[in-house]
């Protein structure tokens, strides 16, 4: 059975925070998943944690064994929501489109989804009816994106965190933390008017950008700088905090905090001169755009619900998959029969002639087996089912 469980809207960063999983741990808790599950996919991301999963295990007790597994406390248990088969697979189909994304309709939440199915593939995680449902989701996701065409509005914490800088003027800034958000920040600093950003990572050779108001600088000398910029753009998967008030001046600065768990400190926060928004507070700086984006993700909803479909169906039909090899079985064997005949008699016998007696012999094979059924059904009394299924295979409509 498919489930889900993930953490309720609206709650908490800092509780929200102790449910995360970061990328390089998610192999070790799929491997514990897998102890309990059949098949497993974790999403874990600055607004949520959520495993899809595949269980005979229908209750509640499923929740605890995955609490158990993953070392997450048994109190926190209420922050969560338990869904299964079709509400499931309607929920990450949702995801997908960016419909439950703190940013809603963000597309970079499609690329975290590619990431856990990948992660999930390379272990082995997903083999069966998960691993259709998230080629279904992904394919579901771009879909959406295209034919809404969301990319027309910005749609991603780091497109509205450059755009609030620039708003307010901010002409210089540092970026900690070089992975995908990271990057993505890097494009849309450098799109645009300014003087110069740091980009803080641990391999300065990981950054290759030629522009020379561009410094990549080793991240334990983040510090050094701090004080030539006027806003930082942290978002590291660091699993503690990255900056602290100890090592900031007391100067107007900005701080976006893209990163959960955080990397600010909270005594940050009561800086007097610093200003800190974390991921939640992003979400509304964003309250301009919702409407439109919601809008246009309205008019395309139809595409979820087609995807939607095609999963259920493919799943109805996947049940019978045993049935149809064992007639493809007997197809084979049955033409295999007819030409080794073939083979045998070809020198010996009158070519045209032995091909007619051998399709003729093929199609009776299928005929006279199919007379005998509808023969046995007739005497049970089920001859008018058995009449309507043999009609549609051997006498279609011209």
């Amino acid at each position: 059975m498919i489930q889900l469980i993930g953490l309720r809207s609206n709650i908490e960063l800092n509780t929200r925070e102790k449910f995360s999983i970061i990328q390089k741990h998610s192999e070790e808790c799929l491997k514990k998943l897998l102890s309990i599950c059949e098949e497993a996919v974790i999403i874990s991301t600055c607004n949520r944690t959520e495993i899809y999963f595949n269980s005979e295990i229908e209750d509640e007790s499923i929740l605890e064994k995955i609490f158990e597994a993953l070392g997450w406390n048994l109190d926190l248990i209420k922050y969560v929501f338990h869904l299964k088969e079709r509400a499931a697979v309607k929920h990450l189909m949702e995801v997908a489109c960016g419909f439950h994304s703190k940013i809603l309709g963000e597309d970079q939440i499609l690329g975290q989804i590619k990431t856990s199915y990948n992660s999930a593939i390379k272990i082995k995680a997903v083999t069966k009816e998960l691993q259709r449902l998230f080629q279904l989701a992904i394919t579901c996701g771009k879909e959406f994106k295209v034919k809404s065409e969301l990319y027309k509005i910005p749609v991603s914490s780091s497109s509205i965190v450059v755009n609030e800088s620039r708003k307010r003027g901010i002409r210089s800034f540092m970026i900690l933390g070089y992975g995908d958000v990271g990057k993505l920040t890097a494009k849309y600093i450098l799109s645009g008017e300014f003087d110069e950003v740091y980009i803080s990572v641990r391999n300065v050779d990981s950054v290759s950008i030629t522009d020379n108001r561009v410094k990549v600088i080793p991240f334990n000398e983040r510090k050094l700088y701090y004080k030539d910029v006027d806003c930082i753009i942290s978002c590291t998967s660091a699993p503690h905090c990255v900056i602290t008030s100890e090592d900031l001046q007391e100067k107007d600065m900005i701080i976006f905090d893209l990163a959960v768990p955080r990397d600010v400190h909270e005594d940050v926060y009561k800086m007097e001169k610093v200003k800190v928004y974390d991921i939640d507070h992003i979400g509304f700086i964003d309250d301009e755009n919702r409407n439109k984006r919601k809008k246009l993700m309205l008019e395309n909803r139809c595409i979820i619900d087609k995807h939607i479909e095609e999963f259920i169906t493919w799943r109805q039909l996947r049940k019978i998959t045993p049935h149809i090899k064992k007639m493809k079985k007997y197809g084979e064997d049955v033409y295999k029969e007819r030409y080794t005949t073939f083979r045998n008699k070809r020198y010996t016998k009158d070519t045209e002639a032995l091909a007619k007696t051998l399709l003729k012999s093929t199609s009776d094979a299928y005929i006279n087996r199919a007379i005998e059924i509808l023969k046995e059904e007739q005497l049970k009394g089920r001859e008018k089912e058995c009449l309507r299924i043999l009609e549609k295979i051997f006498c279609p409509q011209s």
